[in-house]
């Protein structure tokens, strides 16, 4: 278990730089190209994947996997992700009226678990070979 929560910890350290530039993103588009918050915060979602697929891949989980099949099982775990923040952001602030800073940071909550045991779960678990 200690590696279980070794790992989380840096996952979601390394989360940090795509997390940034998913905020980024998101202040940037409301604020000054008038985005909605479920939009910006979309793009912003996809911007920061690509950051932390890499640094996901080299540290936090050693992967031997070839990229093909890392990438694939990642993006598609991501995708998800994505729906599911999306959605979450069209609830609390659109529809319930949430200020989108604070929407973001529970989505980004939510998502992190989903993205989390989905990455090390699947998208990076390596194959066990039995003798």
């Amino acid at each position: 278990m200690k590696k279980l929560h070794h790992q989380f910890l840096h996952f979601a350290a390394v989360g940090l730089a795509g997390t940034g530039i998913q905020y980024l993103t998101l202040w940037f588009g409301v604020e000054h190209l008038g985005l909605k918050a479920a939009v910006a915060s979309a793009v912003g979602y996809v911007l920061g994947c690509f950051a932390n697929y890499a640094l996901n891949y080299k540290y936090t989980f050693k992967s031997g996997k070839s990229h093909k099949e890392a990438a694939s099982k990642y993006f598609t775990i991501v995708g998800v992700g994505w729906c599911l923040n999306t959605a979450l952001m069209t609830l609390f602030v659109h529809t319930l009226g949430w200020q989108y800073f604070v929407a973001q940071i529970i989505t980004t909550g939510i998502g992190l678990v989903w993205n989390f045991g989905g990455s090390r779960f699947w998208a990076f678990r390596e194959h066990r070979h039995e003798h």
